[in-house]
């Protein structure tokens, strides 16, 4: 997390990325360009909804789900 909203911070797994102001829509590609080679997977842009993204429980739910 810290390379994409460029700061040092601990999210509480389930505080919102987007409310908190850690991620924004622009951030969003990049937190999933990340996802795609950390994990070896393409998420189809039908997913690009910050809704799937927008925790740290919501990322782990949805890539538990990608396999």
């Amino acid at each position: 997390m810290q390379t994409v909203a460029k700061r040092n911070v601990s999210p509480d797994p389930d505080e919102s990325l987007f409310d908190s102001g850690l991620l924004d829509s622009f951030a969003l590609t990049d937190l999933v360009s990340g996802l795609e080679a950390e994990f070896g997977i393409t998420i189809p842009d039908r997913d690009l909804n910050p809704r799937k993204f927008d925790s740290i429980n919501r990322i782990v739910e949805y890539l538990e789900n990608q396999g």
